[in-house]
């Protein structure tokens, strides 16, 4: 008997806390970098992008970057609960990273993912979701014995 059946929960319910927001993100990711093509943009890298949603700047070099960040959430998502957690992390990781160096590259030619104070904002809230998650959500029971 499988530890989601026996709880009584089945199909995503059933799934840890690091599985479903991996799941969650990563299908949210896999739509924007697909829904990202379909908006007009200046250039493969260009620093100035189309807006997705009027919001988030995006070229189709973010759109592959998001299609990548989704395959992987899904990816590790679908290899279990620890697996998901490690990508939970990295990803997690990597977004807080992408927000700090968001903050200093917007007005320059290095911004070849044509980020803007929005996208800076999602990958900071990103982050702090995923590394949360990944760093508190799967943690075992400590078992002493007495």
């Amino acid at each position: 008997m499988t530890s989601s059946a026996a709880s009584g929960r089945s199909g995503f319910a059933g799934y840890g806390l690091n599985r479903q927001v991996g799941y969650v993100f990563g299908v949210v990711y896999l739509l924007v970098g697909l829904l990202g093509f379909f908006v007009k943009s200046n250039g493969f890298a260009a620093t100035d992008g189309g807006k997705l949603l009027g919001i988030f700047m995006v070229n189709p070099l973010h759109n592959i970057v998001h299609l990548a960040v989704g395959a992987l959430l899904v990816y590790g998502a679908s290899r279990g609960e620890a697996m998901s957690r490690n990508v939970n992390i990295l990803v997690g990781g990597i977004y807080l990273v992408v927000g700090i160096i968001g903050l200093f590259i917007l007005s320059s030619s290095a911004n070849i993912l044509a980020l803007n104070s929005a996208d800076n904002g999602l990958h900071f809230v990103s982050a702090v979701l995923l590394l949360g998650v990944g760093l508190a959500g799967s943690r075992g029971t400590v078992r002493t014995r007495i």
